[in-house]
């Protein structure tokens, strides 16, 4: 089954600020930020299958992240380039608020597998 990626064009800065307003998902974008791949099972600790299932199609949906199946695992990259052309600056402001704001900081490594 072809998952929904949004093409560049179609991503609305509404549905990104959505997706990126929920504290696994920040912890999600904030793991991708390192410009890797990742496989959905090694990012985040703590949550059920479904309930990353939902996170990964609201970010996905939202246009924040590519999801490619590989083998029996899905792989986790950042439309970084995507992003930064249709909202210039967002993702960088995003980042560096999540990571200086002590608050939001603590939140996201609650989430973030070690």
């Amino acid at each position: 089954m072809m998952k929904h990626h949004p093409n560049r064009e179609q991503l609305r800065l509404d549905s990104v600020l959505a997706a990126l307003g929920h504290p696994v998902r920040m912890s999600v974008v904030k793991v991708l930020a390192d410009g890797k791949e990742h496989t959905c099972g090694s990012l985040l600790k703590g949550i059920s299958k479904s309930t990353l299932t939902h996170h990964w199609r609201t970010l996905r949906d939202g246009g924040i992240i590519w999801q490619i199946p590989s083998g029996r695992e899905n792989l986790l990259s950042l439309r970084r380039e995507d992003l930064d052309s249709r909202f210039p600056g967002l993702l960088d402001s995003f980042l560096k608020a999540a990571t200086q704001d002590e608050q939001t900081s603590s939140i996201i490594a609650t989430y973030c597998a070690e």
